[in-house]
């Protein structure tokens, strides 16, 4: 399983919408698709969410972000993330 990190940003129409039920229905979805969400926080700033989540691949995470904008009318920017640790292995030439 492979990490991602989403980071949404409402429309006015999903402000609208915002409930424990529609956050409870994303999770399904990412379920769905064989996927877990591991955090998930409301922020201030540029972004209005974000939530990681791992997911079997690059292709599903892409899916996931749309039908997820799709379904909640949040635009996700959607990043692959490696643990501190891993990326220091990576960077020195390991793993």
């Amino acid at each position: 399983m492979a990490t991602f990190l989403m980071l949404g940003n409402y429309s006015p129409a999903a402000i609208e919408s915002v409930s424990a039920k529609r956050t409870r229905a994303a999770q399904r979805l990412i379920k769905k698709h064989g996927g877990k969400v591991k955090s998930l926080y409301a922020l201030l700033g540029q972004y209005d969410l974000a939530l990681t989540a791992e997911l079997p691949d690059v292709e599903t995470a892409m899916q996931v972000s749309v039908l997820l904008g799709k379904s909640t009318g949040i635009s996700f920017t959607t990043l692959p993330a490696v643990d501190v640790k891993t990326f220091d292995e990576l960077a020195a030439g390991g793993k």
